[in-house]
């Protein structure tokens, strides 16, 4: 291996070989608040740098990394002398003489996977660096999801030293059946590698959150997981709809219904309940069924709104066209009067 290949990790942080967690952590932020694209743009040696000292980071910050970061350097430097790990250092029976190049070794210890040409899965050929980065709700020019880096939600407070979310939340979303959300469910979930049962209250609501506290992103430095917020999404149904906190539906009656009054049987979540429609209601006036609608989560139960549309029939018997035409006859009202005064 070539002497060129071992990047002093050390010597690019600015620190010492014995420098505490903290003074590393210290290191960084100065050198990444310097160096990040934000502050930088459009120029390149700034973005290598930011790089650089980010995957610096990254080993030093984990003790397990950088202890074998630390023993690599060792075998790195006798190996330059012609030396093989046989030669009296003990490295816990860990092979560094696998690794043709550091970049090998480094990739391997951050997980990323090499292809068969050397270079990172997925990165050019010419060796160039595979960076990874944080989850996000931003996004810097080339930069994957830097926002949420090492705990912050954005630049200034990573600039400042604000650390206002250590472990990043994510979010995804769970579809319902109307029932199921009436009602509540149990709902069996897969999680990467972990199966899960969730228990969904009565009355969850489009747009509802569930949180799953420690299902989260794994944060690589503190190695917590954050929560996982799950949006509820409710599938359509035929009859009933949301309208804010109520629950909405469209009862079709007929002409005569609606000019004499009848009391209807009105479908609600639960069953039906008999609804008193009064005499000369107008297509589009709602009514409300009160405690009749979706369940509170503090308890109790929302309204139930029904909106009137007078349906007319489409096929007409005999007799039926016959009174209408006795009540077209006989009609004392004009809807339409007051059109006469209408102009410009």
């Amino acid at each position: 291996m070539a002497a060129t290949d071992f990047r002093d990790y050390y010597a690019i942080l600015g620190v010492g070989k014995t420098a505490s967690a903290d003074e590393i952590k210290r290191a960084y932020r100065k050198l990444a608040r310097k160096y990040h694209p934000d502050m930088n743009p459009d120029n390149n040696n700034a973005e290598a740098r930011f790089k650089e000292v980010s995957e610096a980071y990254e080993v030093l910050s984990d003790p397990e990394k950088r202890k074998k970061y630390d023993q690599f350097g060792q075998y790195w430097k006798h190996a330059g002398q012609g030396w093989s790990p046989s030669g009296g250092v003990d490295f816990g029976n860990f092979d560094f003489g696998q690794y043709s190049t550091f970049d090998d070794f480094i990739n391997e210890l951050l997980g990323r996977f090499s292809s068969p040409g050397g270079s990172p899965s997925g990165s050019p050929s010419s060796g160039a660096r595979n960076y990874r980065y944080r989850t996000s709700t931003s996004r810097s020019p080339g930069f994957d999801n830097f926002s949420n880096f090492d705990g912050f939600n954005n630049f200034s407070d990573f600039a400042s030293g604000r650390n206002n979310s250590a472990i990043p939340d994510q979010e995804a979303s769970l579809s319902l059946s109307l029932s199921e959300a009436f009602h509540g469910v149990q709902k069996r979930l897969n999680l990467s590698n972990e199966a899960i049962t969730v228990r969904i209250p009565p009355g969850a609501k489009p747009g509802s959150r569930i949180r799953l506290k420690g299902k989260g992103q794994l944060n690589p430095y503190s190695h917590q997981r954050g929560d996982l917020y799950l949006i509820i999404e409710i599938q359509p149904h035929s009859f009933f709809q949301f309208e804010g906190d109520n629950l909405v539906c469209e009862l079709p009656i007929a002409p005569d219904e609606a000019v004499l009054g009848a009391a209807i049987e009105v479908p609600i979540p639960d069953g039906s309940v008999t609804m008193n429609v009064p005499a000369g209601i107008r297509s589009g006036q709602s009514l409300r069924l009160r405690g009749k609608g979706w369940p509170n989560p503090k308890g109790g139960r929302g309204d139930q709104l029904v909106r009137i549309l007078i349906v007319p029939p489409k096929a007409l018997s005999a007799i039926e066209r016959e009174c209408y035409e006795k009540i077209r006859i006989n009609r004392s009202s004009d809807p339409r009067s007051h059109l006469k005064q209408v102009s410009l």
